[in-house]
This record gives C-alpha cells, sequence and structure tokens, in this order.
C-alpha cells in the first residue's frame, strides 16, 4: 500500500509584459498615487481643525500641543510621501520593461498530492504564466 500525503506549496504568478498589461500596471499605480494625494489633503485639513480647536480653547499648553500635532502631520505625511516616491518608481519601472519579458506579479498557493518515489523539489517548482490575465502556460508538475 503506498502512503499519500496532501500538501500546500507557493506558487508564482508571472506575467508577460503586454502593452495593454503596462497600461493597467499604470493605471493602478496612479490610482495609488491620487489615494495619497487624497489622504495629504485630508491629513492637512485634520490638522488644521485641530490646531484651530486648540487655539479657541487657549490653553497653556497651547504652543506644545499645536507643535505635536504639527509634528505628527509632518510624520504621516514623510511617510505618505515616501510611499508616493515608490509607486512613482514603479510605474517609472514598468514604462522600462520590455514587450515579452516575464515579471514576478504575485505568490498564490496550490494543494497538491505526494507519495513515496515522487521528487519533492521538482513538485515545489511551479510557475503560472499569464498573457493579459489569462493562463498561458503552466511550468512544474502539476
Amino acid at each position: 500500500m503506498t502512503s499519500k500525503l496532501i500538501l500546500k506549496r507557493p506558487v508564482n504568478v508571472k506575467v508577460i509584459v503586454t502593452p495593454e498589461w503596462q497600461e493597467e500596471a499604470q493605471k493602478q499605480l496612479q490610482a495609488q498615487i491620487s489615494q495619497i494625494d487624497q489622504q495629504m489633503i485630508q491629513l492637512d485639513q485634520q490638522g488644521q481643525s485641530a490646531i484651530a480647536e486648540i487655539r479657541k480653547q487657549g490653553s497653556l499648553q497651547a504652543p506644545q500641543q499645536i507643535e505635536n500635532i504639527q509634528g505628527q502631520v509632518n510624520q504621516k505625511k514623510g511617510e505618505m510621501l515616501q510611499q508616493k516616491n515608490q509607486f512613482l518608481q514603479q510605474m517609472q519601472q514598468v514604462q522600462l520593461l520590455e514587450l515579452g519579458q516575464e515579471v514576478f506579479q504575485a505568490q498564490m498557493e496550490s494543494f497538491f498530492d505526494v507519495q513515496e518515489g515522487d521528487n519533492l523539489v521538482e513538485k515545489l517548482n511551479i510557475e503560472i504564466i499569464l498573457r493579459d490575465g489569462i493562463i498561458e502556460e503552466i511550468r512544474g508538475k502539476i
């Protein structure tokens, strides 16, 4: 009697660079950049609102509280700007990719059977290749 197991493995998903894929990737990155811009505007408004409220109260700690708020806002804006710059760099990288080139997009998981005598290394090495969202090839031992 042969023993069998069901295991879970990572599956790399790669895409073949096409004009359509580049356009879609650029749109998604631009949407993320726009979202960060909106969040930064919102953050500024919230900070100004909080500062205005503290000024109304006129407490002795107001200058320190205002400085704390401005520091928090500036720190968060710095983090957002870093993220925005990463997205801008990714947009530039997408533009520089050659058509037909394969690039890593994601990692998923799948289950697979193993039994005595199987080559585990071969069964763990599997990739899915997409062209414009359609599976073009599955590489490795399913």
